[in-house]
């Protein structure tokens, strides 16, 4: 009885909302689903403010995000821990890279609106998560 009051005390503080630290929870830049996610919304920005023939479905983004950060919170993330992550210049740098890197794999040209433009419009046709941010 002894060993399960600890865990009985963690599992009441979870069902009363309390955020309960996890044990070797990764750092959240770690965490594909969200860290792809914030990537993707980097990408479709990026199309949108390049090409002027695709815009932003910007409330669409906007409720994407905010479900990127509901799921960093079920996992256990506070939202402190969000704000850091979410704030960190360079974290926001370095994604800001891999964004622009996967761009230029998907053949865009720095420069050249055009290839934004096809990028943009191949990623709306193919239904892709950025395509479904952009129209």
């Amino acid at each position: 009885m002894k060993n399960t009051l600890p865990l009985l005390a963690a599992i009441i503080l979870a069902a009363a909302g309390v955020a309960v630290p996890a044990s070797a929870q990764p750092p959240l830049k770690d965490v594909a689903e969200v860290r792809d996610g914030i990537i993707y919304v980097g990408m479709a920005y990026e199309i949108s403010r390049k090409c002027d023939e695709i815009g932003a479905r910007t409330w669409r983004g906007i409720n994407y995000l905010q479900s990127l950060k509901r799921r960093a919170n079920e996992l256990g993330y506070s939202d402190a821990q969000i704000d850091a992550y979410v704030d960190d210049r360079a974290e926001k740098n370095r994604l800001e890279g891999i964004a622009r890197q996967q761009l230029a794999h998907l053949g865009v040209v720095d420069g050249d609106p055009t290839t934004y433009c096809a990028v943009g419009h191949a990623q709306i046709a193919a239904n892709t998560r950025v395509g479904w941010l952009l129209r």
